[in-house]
């Protein structure tokens, strides 16, 4: 059993891969990936995402305003109301990004503040994105307090002291397809170095698919060749791996 705990269902291709949302669930059932977390990055966009999957008991979703997205319409109100919602399991994705948008770096950072205090008010687990911004995004968690909530730190690419200073905050660390690629060496011996009882998998779709079909449009089924990467580096079994990261993505977001 394997859960995506990480994906964009409603950026996925739905004219010329996928028949329909029901066609995604398929694909994942079919190789045992039987839950997944829609992640939202604007407030504009969080409706129509969550009228998607609404219908499915096994799709959690998030609501937040990503890094990249800080410019687009915002409500704090309307952040409030929509995170409020329990199919809502946790907040972001939110976090910083100075490595694209360095210009917006003083934006970023309020709008990422203003997400983990209310994360920490509903008592929900926040989902964060940090590029080229690694002491201010622990900062921003430490002085937030984001240590009552707890989070992830999705498609990790920081280093192990990164690591585990998120994880003295209680935040797992996510991996993607990106631990497949030839040139992500250090990312690999992070990973080695982490406990399996701090990670999860994921797939980001439709962004980022692991090797064998990198260059194509990802999807929640490929989480399995995340996991089996892990289990290969770790010198563990693929069943141990899914069941472990199950287990840790119930704990944190299903709690």
């Amino acid at each position: 059993m394997f859960v995506d705990s990480h994906c964009h269902l409603d950026k996925l291709d739905y004219q010329e891969l996928h028949n329909g949302i029901e066609d995604v669930i398929a694909k994942a059932k079919a190789v045992n990936v039987t839950e997944m977390l829609s992640v939202g990055v604007t407030l504009d966009s969080f409706p129509s995402m969550l009228e998607m999957i609404e219908p499915y008991e096994n799709i959690y979703a998030s609501c937040g305003v990503h890094p990249l997205d800080v410019e687009s319409d915002f409500s704090l109100d309307k952040l409030h109301q929509y995170a409020a919602n329990p199919r809502v399991v946790a907040i972001g994705e939110t976090g910083l990004d100075y490595h694209y948008q360095p210009e917006t770096a003083e934006l970023q950072k309020l709008r990422f503040e203003q997400q983990v205090d209310l994360a920490v008010n509903l008592n929900k687990p926040l989902i964060i994105h940090t590029r080229n911004a690694r002491q201010d995004t622990l900062d921003i968690l430490k002085q937030g307090g984001a240590d009552k909530c707890g989070g992830v730190i999705h498609c990790f690419t920081e280093d192990l002291p990164f690591a585990e200073a998120a994880m003295e905050l209680g935040f797992y660390i996510s991996i993607s397809g990106i631990v497949t690629f030839r040139q992500a060496t250090e990312l690999k011996e992070v990973v080695k170095a982490l406990p399996l009882e701090r990670l999860l998998v994921e797939t980001d779709s439709p962004y980022l698919a692991p090797v064998p079909h990198r260059g194509k449009q990802n999807q929640p089924a490929y989480v399995v060749e995340v996991a089996a990467y892990i289990a290969q580096l770790k010198g563990v079994s693929l069943g141990e791996v899914g069941a472990q990261t199950t287990q840790n993505f119930r704990n944190l977001f299903l709690r």
